[in-house]
């Protein structure tokens, strides 16, 4: 075993899958970049290096591509990387990439701290499913995470959905939210969007974003917009892309609304989108930290969103700063948008509920938990 001293107590190592279009590659990419402007060296190992957001990485970040199709299949080129680098501690993002840290660094035999992070709400996602899945994932998270010096949540709603999973005790599951706000976003927020949409200030245009899959249900947001416009002259966008995309096409189609919903794929800068729209909605099933509806917040744009686990409920205070409905409940969704359409908070209102959401603050926090900083705030929000 290696003495704890001879540790880089000046570099930090980032273990993650970059596999699509998430939000969580971007906060990743954002998160490495703050711990640089902290004076740390960051090594930013990518499992995968696949889709768009992995030209978003800073150049300030040392990129290592690991190569591998499988979190598992990583660990060998782990266990190599720590026993060559020794950084001081090693973040690991999502589940199978703290199993995989985890074991790398018990059969490394360094003394490398290893931090978890978890950014959805897992009961969300089984939801719907077996018994027998959830158990596994019990048996899974008991298993590997008792093993992590802790295992952060992005909100307090996960927060409690690891305890119920791991039993960790919660001091042992710190709350850091997610490093979205820096100079960036309010510098891209000020792009053009060449659409004729955004142009016409008399006709509201919704803005809706996301992966085109289960969780985000854009299905009730379709369903929704519909009944919106039966009061109303109105316009959909839903940024994004996914498997789900031709069930979606053809629901557009057989709503009768194809004329007044455009769903352009991935767009590599959101936010002139979010910061123009007139207010953005959020239907998904289960999210962990909303990315998107924290930043409509932080653009001043109005926002509406489903009751999922666990998110929502914090970003906007029990509907203080946003109406809250139920999931799968298009006439509620309908209501809601009439609603923040008619009387839309004011923006520095919105601002101001998510001024703890920026990248100097998720980053130190982060760099205190993982024990490269002093801890200056025992709070962990």
């Amino acid at each position: 075993m290696h003495n704890p001293s001879e540790l880089n107590k000046k570099l930090v190592a980032i273990l993650v899958s970059f596999s699509g279009q998430g939000g969580v590659e971007v906060m990743i990419a954002k998160l490495a970049d703050g711990m640089v402007q902290k004076g740390f060296e960051v090594d930013l190992l990518l499992i995968k290096a696949e889709g768009n957001h992995v030209a978003a990485i800073s150049s300030n970040v040392n990129v290592i591509r690991l190569g591998c199709k499988h979190s598992l299949s990583a660990i060998p080129k782990l266990i190599r990387y720590l026993r060559k680098r020794k950084p001081c501690a090693l973040l690991a993002a999502k589940h199978r990439a703290i199993r995989s840290a985890v074991l790398a660094q018990i059969l490394s035999g360094q003394k490398t701290i290893v931090v978890g992070n978890i950014g959805t709400t897992v009961s969300g996602a089984l939801k719907g499913r077996s018994a027998f899945r959830e158990w596994i994932w019990k048996l899974d998270t008991r298993l590997f995470y008792r093993y992590a010096y802790k295992v952060i949540g992005v909100s307090y709603g996960v927060q409690k959905d690891i305890q119920y999973f791991s039993k960790l005790p919660l001091d042992k599951i710190p709350v850091v939210r997610y490093p979205v706000i820096d100079s960036g976003l309010f510098e891209k927020a000020h792009e053009p969007v060449d659409h004729p949409w955004f142009d016409d200030q008399d006709i509201p245009v919704l803005l809706g974003s996301g992966r085109f899959t289960r969780q985000k249900d854009f299905p009730t947001l379709l369903h929704a917009f519909k009944l919106v416009l039966k009061d109303r002259s109105c316009r959909l966008v839903i940024l994004g892309e996914g498997s789900d995309r031709p069930q979606l096409e053809s629901l557009v189609e057989d709503l009768g609304i194809k004329s007044y919903v455009w769903l352009p794929g991935f767009v590599a800068n959101p936010y002139p989108f979010v910061a123009k729209a007139s207010a953005f909605v959020l239907s998904s099933r289960w999210e962990g930290s909303p990315i998107v509806l924290t930043e409509a917040l932080a653009l001043g744009t109005p926002a509406v969103s489903t009751d999922c686990p666990s998110g929502p409920m914090e970003t906007l205070a029990g509907g203080k700063h946003g109406p809250l409905v139920p999931m799968n409940d298009p006439k509620a969704l309908a209501a809601a948008i009439l609603q923040t359409l008619d009387h839309p908070l004011p923006p520095e209102q919105l601002k101001n509920a998510v001024r703890e959401y920026n990248v100097e603050t998720s980053a130190r926090r982060h760099l205190e938990i993982m024990r490269c900083l002093p801890d200056s705030d025992s709070s962990e929000a």
